[in-house]
């Protein structure tokens, strides 16, 4: 199955307009409670209750999930779904304002990034 938008409902008179996101992992209704997991994590909640909360996703950041857990465990794991014990659409965010934010010295810089001259591996 490939990823598509269909639109359910639209607002009379304005751009506003309710739909559905498929994805291989499931739909997500728009407009859509999703909930952010640090490092592959929804703090002091079960991935189960993620579901019974209404979330229909969860976000992750790119970032941190390079810096803690790895890439190696999330795919040791099956993936970053199989890592959370999330079944569900994951979506993750590329992590570039935490990489061009934190400073030089906060972590492993990508050699593409400015603090990557000045900051060691």
């Amino acid at each position: 199955m490939s990823f598509s938008f269909e639109v359910t409902d639209r607002i009379a008179d304005a751009p506003g307009r309710a739909g559905v996101i498929h994805t291989p992992h499931g739909d997500i209704e728009t407009p859509a409670f999703v909930v952010v997991g640090t490092k592959a994590t929804v703090k002091a909640v079960l991935p189960e209750t993620v579901s019974e909360l209404g979330a229909q996703a969860v976000l992750a950041n790119a970032y941190h999930l390079y810096l803690q857990p790895g890439s190696d465990l999330i795919d040791e794991a099956g993936g970053l779904g199989r890592f959370m014990n999330w079944p569900g659409p994951t979506f993750t965010d590329s992590g570039g304002f935490q990489v061009m934010s934190l400073g030089p010295g906060s972590a492993r810089c990508w050699p593409w990034t400015p603090q990557a001259s000045r900051t060691t591996t």
